[in-house]
């Protein structure tokens, strides 16, 4: 196994509390950082994990005095991990879309830039969440896949600018992994039979086998890799 140190580095992880982003923050805490995680949730207390490891911060995405709040609690960060994400049940609605749009694509960059000059003193970086929907569409979710969509394309611009800061940006996307997002894909048997047939790892993703990538990219190991795209899909995007 690839262990990484992080020891004496500051970690923020949007929508640490659950799946994908509390097995990055496990993985970041495991590696000696300390952790910052966020939910949509009053407490830390609220959801069903144990969350004691973690400084908990509540943060709605789509507000943004919520998200100049988050950035005031910090006095330092090293890496930023954009893993939040909203996915709405009326985005082929404009109220919807442009709910869903606000929480993860500008909520994402509003964070990038209000975190640029604590990435820069630190030379630190970002690693955004992104989704297999940064390539392909997913018809259920338009607002959904347009923000991943634009959320690469922002990464790839972040990552040209702030190169000279000493700051990277890359993207992780994920495809199918077993959490509540995907939870729809599961409630039919026949239709998650079908769903796996075009997986050609035959399975969905697991969160702890998204988690090494992101301390990949944000680790020394990776200094030379800004601007980049990783799908963990499973062979998905093949397709």
């Amino acid at each position: 196994m690839i262990r990484f140190d992080f020891t004496g580095k500051t970690v923020l992880v949007t929508g640490g509390a659950q799946g994908i982003g509390l097995a990055i923050a496990s993985a970041f805490a495991d590696a000696g950082a300390r952790v910052h995680i966020t939910g949509t949730r009053r407490n830390a207390s609220d959801y069903d994990a144990d969350l004691r490891r973690f400084d908990y911060h509540a943060l709605d995405l789509r507000q943004p005095t919520s998200r100049a709040t988050l950035v005031e609690a910090f006095g330092e960060l090293d890496v930023l991990v954009g893993n939040a994400a909203h996915v709405g049940s009326e985005e082929y609605g404009i109220d919807g879309f442009c709910e869903t749009i606000e929480a993860n694509l500008n909520g994402a960059a509003d964070l990038c830039f209000r975190f640029h000059p604590y990435l820069k003193r630190r030379h630190g970086c970002v690693v955004m969440i992104g989704s297999v929907a940064s390539f392909i569409s997913l018809r259920r979710t338009p607002a959904y896949t347009a923000s991943k969509a634009g959320l690469l394309g922002l990464a790839r611009v972040l990552a040209d600018q702030w190169a000279h800061d000493g700051v990277r940006v890359n993207v992780v996307a994920p495809g199918f992994v077993e959490t509540r997002m995907t939870q729809w894909a599961r409630e039919s048997e026949a239709a998650y039979r079908a769903l796996l047939k075009t997986l050609p790892a035959r399975r969905f993703g697991r969160p702890e086998e998204i988690a090494p990538a992101v301390l990949f990219l944000a680790s020394p190991e990776a200094s030379y890799i800004t601007g980049q795209s990783l799908a963990i899909d499973g062979g998905l995007l093949l397709r």
